[in-house]
């Protein structure tokens, strides 16, 4: 009887370990999605109030294309800008400003209106783009 040599494979199988990892990484992606919803229920609080920011609170002013700033129809140049909002802010000063300006206006213009407002004491400044009705 001739004896074989046989040697020991030491080798550890992977695929196996990697299979089983797969298919629990999945069960888990599906699962995540179903306990977040499970444990997001909340009941929110009901409100009757209505909008407290009354419209006569915000001072619109456009700035447009060709640099011309307007409040309520009105064209204002940057320089007698100030001279407008002071009377328009009056002594309260909790105005917002909201600045709606053409997507083309070059951004200095927008940010000389945002200092003219800021020194005068606005309570909130806010910024959108100019519609194109």
């Amino acid at each position: 009887m001739a004896h074989k040599n046989r040697t020991v494979m030491a080798e550890i199988n992977m695929v196996p370990f990697i299979d089983i990892t797969l298919i629990l990484l999945i069960i888990f992606m599906v699962m995540s999605p179903m306990l977040v919803q499970m444990q997001m229920n909340v009941d929110l609080p009901k409100s009757n109030a209505v909008n407290t920011t009354a419209e006569d609170d915000v001072i619109r002013i456009e700035v447009q294309k060709n640099g011309v700033i307007r409040i309520e129809n009105r064209t204002y140049t940057v320089k007698n800008l100030e001279r407008e909002l002071v009377l328009r802010m009056g002594k309260a000063n909790k105005k917002t400003i909201l600045v709606e300006a053409d997507k083309n206006v070059p951004i200095q213009t927008v940010v000389d209106v945002f200092d003219i407002a800021k020194k005068l004491g606005a309570a909130k400044l806010g910024i959108g783009v100019l519609s194109k009705n």
